[in-house]
């Protein structure tokens, strides 16, 4: 690798997702991906569903999964994650939303992460700096209530994690949120 390439700032991210979820883009390819969870769903109806009842589960998963994108979107994600398969037997109820670099309250760009993190923790309900993979980062954990007015139907727990791009500058601008509504 040049030095070149090692100076480069990054230009994105990668989460991977543990096993049976599934990854829907949200600025390309997401009807495509929407798709293909439709389809895998389907699939894996049980042997007895009965076959009338087919496009009528295919238009209520569809609906459902406009309604998770559209939230999502409005978050400003980039990328959704959603469990697909069940696990133990039962569905899991929960989502990630990695979304757009938020923005800090001002920071100087040479302050270091702890500035950034402080800042961050200033004004979000409920955080705590934490540790992932060995950098610094933050988390806020709270409940909300149900809004049927956005579609939220039900009372539920948002976890949301703060943290640099891997190799960024401490620029406020490279950190991406990853909320778990």
């Amino acid at each position: 690798m040049t030095t070149a390439e090692r100076s480069r700032p990054p230009n994105g991210f990668n989460l991977v997702p543990p096993p049976g979820w599934d990854v829907i883009p949200l600025r390309t390819g997401t009807k495509e991906a929407m798709d293909h969870i439709v389809r895998k769903a389907v699939a894996q109806l049980p042997a007895g569903f009965p076959k009338d009842d087919i496009p009528k589960a295919r238009l209520k998963l569809t609906q459902e999964m406009k309604k998770v994108v559209r939230r999502a979107r409005a978050k400003g994600g980039m990328t959704l994650y959603l469990p697909t398969e069940r696990l133990h037997g039962v569905a899991l109820p929960v989502s990630i939303v990695a979304s757009e670099p938020i923005d800090v309250p001002r920071v100087r760009p040479s302050s270091g992460p702890e500035a950034i993190l402080a800042a961050l923790a200033s004004v979000t309900p409920g955080a705590e700096t934490r540790t992932l993979d060995d950098t610094a980062a933050l988390r806020s954990e709270r409940e909300l209530p149900a809004d049927a007015a956005q579609g939220v139907d039900v009372a539920h727990r948002r976890v949301e994690y703060f943290v640099p791009v891997p190799d960024s500058s401490p620029d406020p601008s490279t950190w991406p949120s990853l909320s778990a509504p």
